[in-house]
């Protein structure tokens, strides 16, 4: 949160439950503009907002090296009618 004088100014939450965070937020928690997030709420006025990462590119490519070369193409052969 933005501070002033060593405590966090507040964000008023709007009609449409928008409210607006501040840069100096956004940046200490490494959010850029365009960024997926998860929100949650963790208790009574508690909310958390982490960044959502995606399974597939998170790990892709983590098993390089595990089969023997050539070994996944036979067996995707053997997938075919």
């Amino acid at each position: 949160m933005a501070q002033v004088k060593g405590r966090p100014r507040p964000t008023r939450l709007t009609t449409k439950n928008q409210a607006t965070i501040p840069v100096a937020a956004l940046r200490k928690a490494g959010l850029r503009a365009g960024d997926t997030i998860h929100i949650e709420a963790i208790g009574p006025g508690r909310v958390v907002i982490t960044r959502a990462t995606d399974p597939i590119q998170k790990y892709a490519g983590s098993l390089t090296g595990v089969y023997p070369k050539g070994y996944l193409k036979k067996l995707r052969g053997e997938w075919r009618w």
